[in-house]
């Protein structure tokens, strides 16, 4: 009976390193590089400070329009405010007033 005899080959060695390290490399770069990764938290987190500094715009706008409004309610209604609100809205101006007009970026 014959028998084969193989010799141990130097490359079956390399097979499962070389696995482990295409393995690690490809966790190791969606780690860093994908949507949940290192880089994207960096993101992330430049993105809401913009958002922050935005929303604090948001809010001292919205303060001012409820002040404003706080003028126009019934009991606290100011002459001086309705005037302007209505001038305002019907664009007009009576005969012996000065008119200075504005650009729309400057008006409130």
């Amino acid at each position: 009976m014959w028998t084969r005899q193989h010799r141990e080959r130097k490359l079956g060695r390399l097979i499962l390193p070389s696995l482990a390290i295409l393995f690690l490399a490809y966790f190791g770069f969606h780690a860093y590089h994908g949507s949940f990764g290192i880089y994207s938290r960096y993101q992330l987190r430049d993105r809401a400070v913009e958002l922050q500094a935005q929303l604090e715009d948001v809010r001292a706008q919205r303060l001012e329009v409820e002040r404003r409004v706080m003028l126009l309610h019934d009991g606290t209604l100011e002459r001086d405010m309705l005037d302007e609100q209505a001038r305002k809205a019907l664009n007009m101006s009576r005969a012996d007033e000065v008119t200075i007009m504005r650009s729309p970026q400057s008006t409130n």
